[in-house]
């Protein structure tokens, strides 16, 4: 059995912790893989397990704007949560559909992401290590860490992109340089609604990806919901590790 959550919009610090609580119930087989989709409320910047958030994220600018900042458990850069669907797979390493190797595992479970995006009439291609493309463009980064045992993988796929707001909640040099990371982002990255004729709707979106990770890992979901005691441990997660400032300055 392979379970799907689609759990709605969420706080920072109840995703991450949801992400956590389901890795260590997947890991002592009291879970079985779970694929889960999800958005952000308040908007919120994930900054990646190695960073310092003092030096990545204007603290000020965040409460100001009412804008969350969480640490992840996995590793990458600062990201802007807001227009976006976001997924976590977590899977024992032993799946059976699951390859060994680590970039292997990002382009698996990654082509889910391009099936659900096919299906929304827009093709994208797997670049690089651990990103998705619309027309060279960005559309989806993605994270991975394995631990006991089990893989989680976590990544956005953007419905709308706001550089100048992602900057403005991003530490950076100057204004100089402010100016040329917000050209660089309209380069380089897009959203669903800069390449499809409709606007984007999330719930349709999380349709679509479910609907691709089905027919790309060739599974068969069983559609649930958390269960109370999931729920009730990544709230107390949440509480006391994602949602402290012990975590989330660590470093």
């Amino acid at each position: 059995m392979t379970r799907l959550l689609r759990t709605g919009h969420l706080s920072a610090a109840v995703n991450m912790a949801i992400d956590e609580i389901v890795l260590h119930r997947v890991a002592s087989g009291q879970a079985p893989p779970t694929f889960r989709l999800y958005g952000w409320k308040p908007p919120a910047v994930s900054i990646g397990y190695f960073q310092s958030l003092a030096e990545e994220v204007d603290l000020e600018v965040c409460k100001e704007c009412g804008v969350d900042i969480v640490r992840r458990i996995t590793g990458g850069g600062a990201v802007f949560h807001d227009a976006e669907v976001t997924y976590s797979t977590i899977v024992p390493q032993n799946w059976e559909a699951i390859p060994e190797s680590i970039p292997d595992s990002y382009q698996f479970i990654c082509n889910g992401i391009i099936e659900g995006l096919k299906d929304l009439g827009v093709k994208a291609s797997f670049q690089g290590l651990n990103d998705i493309a619309v027309g060279g463009k960005k559309i989806s980064g993605n994270a991975q860490t394995r631990r006991k045992g089990v893989v989680l993988q976590h990544g956005t796929i953007l419905i709308d992109v706001d550089p100048e707001k992602m900057f403005s909640l991003l530490r950076v040099p100057s204004e100089k340089t402010r100016k040329k990371l917000i050209k660089s982002a309209r380069e380089r990255v897009t959203g669903l609604n800069d390449v499809v004729d409709e606007p984007a709707d999330f719930e349709d979106v999380v349709s679509a990806l479910a609907v691709g990770f089905e027919k790309t890992l060739a599974l068969r979901f069983d559609r649930e919901q958390l269960a109370d005691r999931e729920i009730e441990e990544a709230e107390k997660l949440a509480d006391e590790k994602y949602a402290t400032s012990d975590w989330n300055h660590m470093r």
